[in-house]
């Protein structure tokens, strides 16, 4: 039986578009299955997201969500997979982790052309760097920020996959040896596109290889987890964690150890990085934060910088892949400080280095 048309014929807005979305289409699909909304809406884009089409929609009601597609295009396989994301905040949420309202998902391709899903929209802003953090966490909240993303992550880690529906997301042992793998590939592929290399990527990658700490139980790893991946309410506490794209079963310590190398220690990491958002006064320090996961979660940190200088080594093999694209003419170049890239490789190494150095004085 065909759907009757969604609006009478007195209907009328000015044009709207949205990239990826068959605006008509897709409300039809919302008015049957989303009780929650009322279409038509007002579509307005919403950036980040790892390229994901992402858009916030207002209803008739005034109501406020946000629907998410992957790009337009051939996809790589497993990339943009917005059957985990949905599966993530849906079983997440019924727990009552702070992710956004799971509305409905539409697993097939004749809406518009992809698989989407719509969620609630939460009201909050991600902080990408100091100008940020200045504008909206005043200095006498900003430990209370930073426990929360601390408290939130440790939260995230107890939870056992297995008994929430989601134990089936991933393999779940060997995690940071398949990501050593998936790094190193990158770093020897971009090689010569990029006209770079250093010794210390690959001494380093013989050093993780050698020394994976036990894993112990799988738990679930956001893989990209800080303040740019949160967000942030009023009240300067997580509100919700968002873009779960990269997440995966494996080593939760692997996370902790990404998150930790964004928050200073000293003065001398503050002026290494006087951009990042936690480089303001008021942040408690790194160590501070990971006793306080610690004591949360129970875990032992013994092998802490293992998984920070883990990190430090990744981030360099991401940034020599996106070095190498520039370098061979896929990415324009225009207003990209394009010497600081290897600037970014080197002073990630060298990071990561030091952090194997601490492990080799304990």
């Amino acid at each position: 039986m065909q759907s009757q048309p969604l609006f009478g014929k007195g209907w009328k807005m000015s044009e709207r578009t949205a990239e990826g979305y068959d605006i008509s289409a897709v409300e039809q699909w919302v008015a049957e299955n989303v009780p929650e909304l009322t279409p038509p809406f007002e579509w307005e884009r919403q950036e980040g997201g790892h390229s994901n089409l992402t858009y916030r929609l207002k209803d008739q009601a005034g109501k406020l969500a946000v629907i998410r597609r992957p790009p337009q295009g051939e996809l790589l396989p497993k990339a943009h997979d917005m059957s985990r994301e949905w599966a993530l905040i849906s079983s997440l949420g019924a727990t009552g982790f702070p992710v956004p309202a799971a509305y409905s998902f539409c697993e097939s391709n004749e809406v518009t052309g992809a698989w989407f899903y719509v969620m609630g929209h939460v009201e909050g802003r991600p902080l990408h760097n100091a100008q940020q953090t200045l504008d909206w966490v005043p200095e006498d909240q900003r430990v209370t920020l930073a426990h929360s993303l601390i408290d939130t992550l440790a939260d995230l880690h107890v939870l056992n996959p297995d008994k929430i529906g989601l134990g089936e997301l991933g393999k779940k042992e060997g995690y940071v040896a398949r990501q050593l793998k998936t790094w190193y590939r990158s770093w020897t592929a971009s090689i010569e596109p990029a006209q770079y290399d250093d010794v210390r990527a690959h001494d380093l990658h013989h050093y993780f290889v050698d020394n994976i700490p036990e894993q112990g139980m799988a738990r679930i790893v956001h893989g990209d987890y800080g303040f740019h991946n949160c967000l942030v309410n009023a009240n300067s506490t997580v509100a919700a964690v968002v873009d779960w794209e990269l997440a995966s079963l494996g080593d939760p310590l692997a996370d902790l150890g990404y998150t930790l190398n964004m928050f200073p220690e000293s003065q001398a990491d503050v002026d290494a990085d006087p951009e990042m958002s936690t480089s303001l006064p008021g942040f408690p320090p790194r160590s501070a934060l990971a006793a306080r996961y610690a004591e949360r979660t129970g875990r032992i940190l013994d092998k802490l910088d293992y998984y920070r200088g883990f990190n430090y080594w990744k981030r360099a093999g991401i940034i020599h892949g996106v070095y190498a694209r520039y370098m061979a003419g896929q990415k324009s170049t225009d207003g990209v400080d394009l010497g600081g890239l290897p600037k970014a490789i080197d002073r990630s190494l060298e990071l990561a280095q030091q952090a194997v150095a601490r492990l080799g004085a304990k």
